[in-house]
């Protein structure tokens, strides 16, 4: 009997290669005669270039070049579109200056250090114009993207009319990508119409894909790699100016070119959570029923971008209520372009609703639990269809229990231990759970061993473990025994990593691909073996690395099939997608967070004291780690919940807390106790796994919890994220001399 292997927590493939040094990220690779790059960037937010002075730099030890809009190659993919028609930043195609930071210019020397301090020595010259950098200043900008319409079904604004109503503002700073790997490429013109990039990417056939619309060369003739990416979260999900300035500079040098971008330039150069204002409004009747809720919210963009996201989509279909109305517009700003990041704007917006169900839960005088459970929607209210599979409120029951949410007394600022204000909050959380289209090649060798090929990308969840695991459970392989291979642009196509998608799509690829592998295999025995002529593929046995008849009384290894076909291999490749599945359901991954907090009643400081996580994800397929990523989500929500905060100097349009002292992301102190628990029942229809997507929604929703838990504590409603102690004592004092 074959040993069922999803499901298990399989330690990773890869994990040893990591914690050694093995493995490769971008910037570990050395082209010969690998020459370094440094940017010179924008010093004002909007304006033109007047001149560009680089004499002293070129004179400087060892710098090869200085590339700009004056002497870079042409990009011939640039003739197809116009400046600033939102199509984003034409790296060096012209003088003009957006957003403070802005490449406009790239040094090229033999090292690190000359690169750096030449790129010192470039002199520039600017035509200053007037910049805008602040949201809440700049709200007459505001507009509507064609993406994003107004939504509504039933009345509009029908919360006016009911019994019980809430409505107010809520806000989300501006939050920056900040893994430990730095951003960057190496670029290499091995010849002039063929590309090689060793890149920071979540999916190598979209870079393979972008570069050849601009640079018009072959697909085949671009090559990327990236077989290891150090955290992106987003960041990665596009190729962006100072990776076209880069292949630009190698490509008029003739020579590889390898740039790391700075701490300090991951502010500016490859996005961020955008600033965002939300209006929740909701009414119920005083039995806890919605009648209504309007959401509105305003996040900004880039001057020659417009940016969108899911801010109000779950407003959409998290609750059953018959009257929902939406709008989402945006700010132009002289910023750069905005990108997805972790949880997207389903985290932005789940904030301003979880936040506001629970206001209105205390209105009611009912349990926030209690409001959501009785206002939990069945069938998707948006679309009007029914949910392939949720398990919501077994969700909700287990992280109550295990919260201890029964102790938890109605009334805020009424529990203190030890001195401390005490708060038990929760939020719910949800995502689109996607099956995409991917394609995998599987290589059976005489030795018995199985390759797996696919140019997917692993940001950090473990997708290699993932995939051996599904293949070892479909040829019953031992996962010993299975490679995995990913990252590779010459591999099979897979789309990005991003939404929460690889292991549905790519995952599927995988069981496709193996069952055409095993079916292979059975037609070989069928015909060349004796012991199987009287059998049919259906009902042979797959286990071990053998073939079984029916009857268990013949068996022969992959390995002996293979070796007596004197075959050295089989090879095999499957494309795999879904079908019409989501026009019959809405598929969706759900989240449930609790959250424990004490508050120091004099000073404001707020500690996680513990948390528990529930996902309904579908099946698991590795339990160890989808525990890592929902832990992973939890330390997100915390900073976004309590400590990130990218703040403007709006005289300038500069970031003056671009730096890891002053940019303050969640430590290891900061991070409680985390329990995380798994519905882990199978979705009978999004793939052959029946497993939904994770990554998101281990982070949506987090942030209304502990804001929620922090208003249990103190009785005081902080709407503006980050919580910090300077704003608690503020309203408390404010609400003091009021009353």
């Amino acid at each position: 009997m074959k040993k069922q292997q999803t499901g298990q927590p399989m330690n990773r493939v890869d994990g040893r290669l990591k914690v050694t040094g093995g493995a490769k990220y971008f910037a570990d690779h050395q082209p010969a005669d690998m020459q370094y790059a440094a940017l010179v960037c924008s010093t004002i937010s909007c304006g033109a270039i007047a001149g560009i002075n680089a004499t002293k730099a070129l004179r400087a030890p060892g710098v090869v070049d200085v590339v700009s809009h004056l002497n870079a190659p042409p990009v011939p993919g640039y003739k197809k579109t116009t400046p600033g028609n939102k199509n984003g930043l034409q790296i060096f195609r012209d003088n003009r200056i957006y957003s403070n930071g802005q490449p406009v210019a790239i040094v090229v020397a033999n090292t690190l250090e000359r690169a750096v301090y030449a790129a010192s020595l470039v002199e520039v010259q600017y035509n200053q114009e007037t910049h805008y950098t602040n949201m809440e200043a700049s709200m007459d900008k505001a507009f509507q993207n064609n993406r994003m319409k107004d939504y509504s079904r039933g009345e509009i604004n029908a919360w006016q009319k009911a019994p019980v109503t809430h409505s107010a503002q809520y806000t989300i700073p501006l939050e920056v990508h900040n893994p430990m790997e730095l951003a960057g490429i190496i670029a290499h013109w091995t010849t002039p119409d063929n590309l090689t990039l060793y890149a920071k990417t979540q999916g190598v056939k979209s870079v393979q894909e972008t570069i050849q619309e601009l640079f018009e060369i072959p697909e085949q003739n671009i090559t990327v790699h990236s077989r290891f990416v150090g955290g992106a979260f987003g960041m990665a999900l596009r190729v962006w100016p100072l990776e076209i300035a880069t292949i630009l500079a190698a490509k008029k040098i003739r020579k590889p070119v390898k740039l790391v971008i700075t701490r300090e330039q991951m502010f500016t150069l490859v996005g961020y959570r955008p600033n965002s204002s939300q209006k929740i409004s909701m009414g119920a009747t005083p039995d806890g029923k919605l009648t209504g809720i309007t959401h509105e919210a305003v996040a900004i963009t880039s001057p020659y971008e417009d940016f969108t996201e899911g801010i109000v989509a779950m407003t959409k279909f998290m609750y059953d209520c018959p009257n929902v109305n939406t709008r989402y517009q945006l700010v132009p700003l002289n910023m750069s372009t905005p990108i997805w990041m972790r949880g997207p704007g389903e985290a932005t917006g789940s904030f301003a609703l979880e936040s506001a169900i629970d206001e209105l839960s205390y209105k009611l005088k009912i349990d926030p639990l209690q409001l959501r459970i009785l206002n939990h929607a069945d069938t998707d209210p948006e679309r009007n269809l029914p949910f392939s599979s949720k398990y919501l409120k077994e969700a909700y029951l287990i992280g109550a229990e295990k919260i201890g949410w029964s102790s938890r007394t109605l009334v805020p600022r009424s529990m203190q231990e030890n001195g401390m204000l005490v708060g038990y909050g929760m939020s719910s959380g949800t995502f689109g759970a996607y099956r995409g289209k991917a394609t995998v090649s599987a290589i059976l060798k005489s030795d018995g061993t199985l390759t797996l090929q696919s140019a997917a990308a692993d940001i950090g969840p473990g997708t290699a473990t993932a995939m051996v695991q599904i293949a070892a459970d479909v040829t019953g392989i031992t996962p010993d025994k299975i490679t995995f291979m990913l990252g590779e642009s010459t591999f099979p196509y897979a789309p990005e990593q991003g939404g929460s998608a690889t292991v549905s799509t790519v995952g599927s690829a995988v069981s496709d691909v193996c069952h055409a592998l095993l079916k292979e295999l059975a037609n070989l025995a069928i015909s060349q073996v004796p012991a199987f002529k009287q059998t049919t593929p259906e009902l042979i046995i797959y286990e071990d690395g053998q073939l079984i008849t029916a009857d268990r009384q013949t068996k022969i290894t992959h390995e002996a099939l293979l070796q007596q076909q004197k075959l050295p291999e089989v090879k095999v490749t499957a494309t795999s997608q879904g079908g019409d599945e989501r026009k019959k359901y809405s598929m969706y991954s759900f989240s449930v967070h609790f959250a424990k907090v004490h508050v120091h009643p004099a000073t404001g400081v707020v500690r996680i004291q513990h948390i528990v996580s529930v996902a309904d994800a579908g099946a698991i397929v590795n339990t160890k780690t989808a525990r890592s990523q929902m832990i992973g989500g939890v330390v997100g929500g915390i900073g976004m919940a309590l400590t990130e905060e990218a703040i403007l100097d709006h005289r300038f349009g500069r970031f003056i807390n671009n730096n890891y002292a002053d940019y303050h992301v969640p430590v290891n102190a900061d991070t409680p106790p985390t329990d995380v628990y798994f519905v882990n029942k199978k979705d009978p229809h999004i793939n052959p796994m029946g497993s939904k997507g994770l990554g998101e929604i281990a982070l949506i929703g987090f942030a209304a919890a502990v804001s929620n838990a922090v208003f249990h504590a103190t009785g005081i409603r902080v709407r503006d994220l980050p919580i910090t102690p300077d704003k608690l004592l503020h309203i408390a004092s404010t609400e003091n001399a009021t009353t």
